[in-house]
């Protein structure tokens, strides 16, 4: 009945096709059409290359996760087993999803037990989703330290010319206190005529 219906669909080159081959059928003497796998095998033998199925093979054997997540990693190997053909062992599958993970994430949960493979992309996405929080807190995180030094300052809390100048201002205002003990000395003995004198001196 799905053969039926699906041919009854047939346009253009498509019906085209379905006829010659239900009449090249008829003259080599073999059964006509019945079932849908031998529909399906027929329109791969039609439309898909021969190396079709080697090259879907080749992708699957290189596919890794990449920037993808987890569970779009997944996806993307049953899709490509699934258009190869490929019927395994769910440890076979375990091993060729395990050995495209990215490193950070496998490392993780090298050691952790697990019962099937759902289980394991489960824990694989728990582990993805914690390292991208510690990834996020840690960009998030103000770092004055890094920032100081790119603009051309050392780590200290104030540059070396900053010293320098609170030194200077320093001893100027030590000077001046100096200067003001004199004057007062001065003033007190009344010998205000030597004020330049004195000033000349200390400078």
């Amino acid at each position: 009945r799905k053969v039926s219906l699906a041919t009854l669909s047939f346009q253009g080159h498509a019906m085209y096709w379905w006829t010659s081959l239900e009449k090249e059928r008829r003259i080599n003497h073999e059964p006509p059409i019945q079932y849908w796998n031998e529909l399906r095998s027929a329109l791969r033998k039609r439309h898909i290359p021969p190396y079709y199925d080697q090259e879907l093979m080749d992708k699957l054997q290189r596919l890794k996760q990449g920037s993808s997540s987890v569970e779009e990693y997944r996806q993307s190997m049953e899709l490509l087993m699934m258009r190869v053909g490929i019927m395994e062992e769910e440890r076979t599958t375990i091993s060729r999803f395990q050995s495209g993970l990215n490193l950070e994430i496998k490392d993780k949960v090298e050691l952790l037990p697990y019962r099937d493979l759902n289980e394991l992309v489960q824990i694989f996405s728990r582990v993805e989703h914690q390292l991208k929080r510690k990834s996020f807190r840690k960009d998030s995180t103000p770092s004055y330290s890094k920032s100081f030094k790119k603009e051309g300052h050392s780590s200290l809390p104030y540059p070396k010319e900053e010293k320098e100048k609170e030194k200077e201002k320093r001893k100027k205002k030590n000077l001046s206190k100096h200067l003001s003990k004199i004057l007062s000395q001065v003033k007190s003995s009344e010998k205000l005529l030597y004020i330049p004198f004195l000033w000349r001196g200390v400078l």
